[in-house]
């Protein structure tokens, strides 16, 4: 018997986690109701990216469309922002036709969960026949596809872990890097332990991709992370909090509030104090309630209604501020290369917030390249920087320098050629998901 943490470990239980193969027909059960998010007993003595369990599981493109494609999710073990045990799961996605002599590169592609119910988890909604209808991951799978069309391993983490705790600091970007582990560890995908990685996500995708590139010198430096591209990584979560309040998307400041009075007692204390019954009513609400749902049921609504003194004043209580400042991105430098994408026009996030977080990365250090959009708003500009993304990713794998294919700060990628190449491409991509063919490889 082994020790850890002061207790009796039985070293033969470690690593040798139970793998189901795939089960095709069944309609999945919600996270909350199934029993392979559970982990079993005693997990808390394994190391973090340890894989707990594994299944083989069915894609369907909006729940519907089967995909063609090898899939595996794995249960592993990781921990919360104040270092405390979790288990999370991430989906891995495996590339038909790889020649065997090549080296398998993977990317962590994070999806903009963007709510508490785990109906919006990726590893529920990218299943066929979820239920999930207004989840945004079901929309993603399209740059989930594109990132598997170019011969990559990609892995897509819960990364809000099992309670949905949108918002929270830290702790997306060690249930990234623990998935990768457990990604790397898997000895069915026959991974290098030095294999080249890559991170990307979009808004909500884009903080958790942040938070990894933040956290990755000091929690998980075993990594090879080449490069991390941040779109629309919402710099600073408590001015997008004042952006959205009453607009035609305050349902996402909502359910942002809603989850982290689950992370901040403190801050849970003072919705239980100054909210309206009413209030209260609608923010319990948004725990079962999907992204595009919350914006239907909340649109145009101020939160000012809902409070028994001024917002103003709410916000302006320590506790509050203290929140604030907490999942404010910018402590940490990251010390793998960043391609930043933000759209100067952006109704969702203020471009002055994102230009802040690059000049913070740039004075510390990093290696930035900036795209700042002219034309393009936020939901435009992930599929039309999709095209630069994958050229990026490509550079950084390939060992280019940085500065090798310098992408203009300014100009608009709808203003740029190579972009509708590359969209081409993807649309093939998109019409082969749409149709439930195989995505193909593309030509080296």
């Amino acid at each position: 018997m082994a020790i850890a943490n002061g207790a009796a470990v039985n070293p033969e239980w470690i690593g040798r986690a139970p793998h189901d193969e795939l089960q095709r027909g069944g309609r999945p059960a919600l996270p909350s109701k199934d029993p392979f998010y559970e982990p079993p007993a005693g997990f808390y003595h394994a190391d973090v990216g340890t894989v707990l369990r594994s299944r083989d599981v069915e894609l369907g493109f909006m729940g519907l469309i089967p995909q063609r494609v090898t899939a595996t999710q794995l249960l592993y073990r990781t921990i919360d922002r104040n270092g405390n045990p979790q288990a999370t799961v991430t989906t891995v996605l495996i590339p038909a036709g790889h020649a065997p002599d090549q080296p398998r590169h993977v990317v962590s592609y994070q999806c903009a969960i963007d709510a508490i119910s785990s109906r919006c988890f990726p590893s529920y909604a990218m299943q066929r026949r979820a239920r999930a209808l207004g989840s945004l991951a079901q929309f993603e799978y399209l740059m989930v596809a594109a990132a598997l069309a170019e011969g990559w391993v990609v892995s897509v983490p819960d990364h809000e872990g099992p309670d949905g705790m949108w918002g929270a600091p830290l702790e997306p970007g060690y249930r990234v890097l623990d998935g990768l582990r457990a990604t790397l560890s898997f000895e069915r995908f026959g991974l290098a332990s030095d294999s080249l990685i890559g991170l990307w996500g979009y808004s909500g995708g884009g903080l958790a991709s942040a938070w990894a590139a933040e956290v990755h010198a000091d929690y998980a430096p075993e990594l090879n992370i080449v490069g991390a591209v941040l779109g629309s990584p919402v710099g600073d979560l408590g001015n997008t909090f004042h952006r959205l309040n009453g607009s035609y998307m305050a349902g996402l400041p909502a359910m942002v509030v809603s989850a982290l009075a689950k992370t901040f007692p403190d801050l849970d204390r003072v919705i239980e104090e100054h909210t309206t019954t009413e209030g209260l009513s609608k923010l319990r609400g948004l725990e079962r309630m999907t992204t595009m749902e919350a914006m239907v049921r909340w649109f145009r609504t101020d939160m000012d209604n809902l409070v028994h003194k001024p917002l103003a004043e709410v916000l302006d209580l320590p506790e509050v501020r203290d929140v604030f400042d907490a999942i404010r991105l910018g402590r940490t430098v990251p010390t793998p290369p960043l391609l930043i994408v933000q759209a100067v026009h952006d109704s969702v996030i203020a471009v002055e917030d994102i230009d802040t977080l690059a000049h913070l990365y740039s004075q510390g250090g990093a290696q930035v390249t900036y795209h700042r959009d002219m034309f393009s708003g936020h939901m435009l500009l992930h599929p039309m920087s999709a095209p630069m993304t994958l050229r990026w990713l490509n550079d950084r794998f390939a060992g280019r320098p940085v500065d090798a294919h310098l992408i203009r700060t300014k100009w608009p990628t709808l203003l740029n050629p190579i972009t509708y190449a590359g969209m081409w491409r993807l649309g093939g991509i998109v019409a082969r998901v749409a149709g439930g063919g195989r995505v193909r490889l593309r030509p080296l």
